[in-house]
């Protein structure tokens, strides 16, 4: 029996849940003309809808939750290919979130049950609250980019200005603030109005769909953020990409994919066919990118983003490596990468990688459980990599991605 005032799903104090939820609370704002989307139901609560038991057995249905990005593309293309009903799932319809506060809070309150979210946000939760989840596999690998107003061209010229990020604990912060630091520019979180000096950039946090009209205003100076917002920018002409976060850490991934602890030791079952269903859409988008991008659009079949089809198909079918190369977005020809990619696997040297440099990077909030954590006990405790390996080998191993049937690799950071 549940004690009173503990949740039933997780077993925290409904006063650690509101603690835990307030970490990810954020000003939405107004929509501005060309960010556009909009939650597909009320912004999640803990009240607004009633968390399952867990005595809810292995049928539970699989509930996504996701932002309006390609990074979510595995999720949203086992849905569209029925990938979940052929492991024997249901699945309700995805539910589209317009920030990373949002998804979080669906996530906490069992709303959805599956969720692609930042990987360093699942350190955060995991160990600066306590709060029982797990990574079981990749959804992406690149996929992300600095993009800044048409008359910058290097580095330095972002002195004096303000950078957007979609969230501090991100990929996108971690990796900026590598750039930044190596090329002499100091990080700062200032408020508006507030003066920047001309060696400091100011870092600020926008929802994705809100960066391509703040930078169109000239509100920002360049955003760093997963595509296609990216590519949109290009296609608008309202900005240019100066540097492709997988050209300085060479395939890191961005998203994971997350589940609730409790789902992945007593509903394996249902945990594998998950993983399952999405090892197979990722194998499917490598073969069918323009088909992806199509059924991600605003006007294809699924609807599931609010992005045109333009957008879409630039983010995951161009990659012109002499373009990108004379415009210094891409200074390392050598690694191949793609602009996006999917594979599934979650390299334990990559999470080991990301706890070092979120030691020195500068979040906002309590940080002091980043500076006692151990990059290698992190690695084994975060991740639970028994699903998707056992996914692999329904689909041909690691080599149908790519790669060497190796569960290993080294990590590579160039600025």
């Amino acid at each position: 029996m549940t004690r009173p005032g503990i949740c039933a799903c997780c077993g925290m104090s409904r006063r650690d849940f509101l603690k835990l939820t307030s970490l990810f609370s954020t000003s939405l704002g107004v929509t501005l003309a060309t960010g556009g989307c909009q939650p597909t139901a009320a912004p999640p609560t803990a009240s607004n809808q009633p968390s399952p038991s867990p005595a809810a057995g292995a049928g539970q249905p699989v509930k996504i939750g996701y932002l309006p990005i390609t990074d979510a593309a595995p999720l949203l293309i086992a849905h569209a290919k029925k990938f979940y009903e052929a492991e024997g799932l249901t699945a309700e319809p995805p539910r589209l979130f317009r920030s990373w506060a949002q998804v979080v809070e669906a996530f906490l309150a069992r709303q959805v049950n599956v969720v692609h979210v930042l990987s360093p946000i699942t350190v955060s939760l995991r160990y600066g609250r306590k709060f029982p989840a797990k990574v079981v596999a990749w959804n992406h690998v690149n996929g992300s980019a600095l993009t800044v107003l048409p008359e910058i061209n290097t580095l330095q010229e972002l002195g004096g200005r303000t950078i957007a990020v979609p969230f501090w604990y991100s990929i996108h912060n971690v990796v900026l603030q590598q750039v930044l630091k190596q090329t002499g520019l100091k990080v700062t979180r200032k408020p508006q109005d507030a003066a920047i000096g001309a060696d400091e950039v100011n870092l600020v946090v926008l929802p994705p769909p809100d960066m391509v009209s703040a930078l169109a205003n000239r509100a920002i100076a360049g955003y760093i953020v997963a595509e296609p917002f990216n590519a949109a920018a290009e296609n608008l002409k309202t900005g240019k990409i100066l540097r492709f976060t997988g050209d300085v850490w060479k395939d890191h991934a961005c998203c994971v994919v997350f589940l609730h602890e409790e789902d992945t030791t007593q509903r394996k079952e249902w945990a594998q066919g998950v993983v399952n269903a999405l090892v197979k859409a990722q194998a499917w988008i490598r073969d069918n990118r323009a088909e992806t991008a199509a059924l991600l659009s605003k006007d294809g079949s699924g609807k599931y983003t609010p992005h045109p089809l333009p957008a879409l198909q630039r983010t995951l079918t161009y990659h012109d490596q002499n373009f990108y190369g004379k415009q210094k977005a891409i200074q390392h020809p050598e690694w191949g990468i793609d602009r996006i990619d999917f594979q599934p696997y979650p390299f334990p040297s990559y999470t080991e990688e990301l706890v070092r440099l979120l030691k020195e990077t500068q979040v906002e909030g309590d940080t002091a459980f980043l500076q006692a954590l151990d990059p290698k006990e992190v690695a084994a405790d975060l991740v639970d990599d028994s699903f998707v390996k056992q996914a692999l080998q329904q689909v041909g191993g690691l080599k149908t991605f790519g790669l060497q049937d190796n569960f290993s690799r080294s990590e590579t950071i160039a600025i």
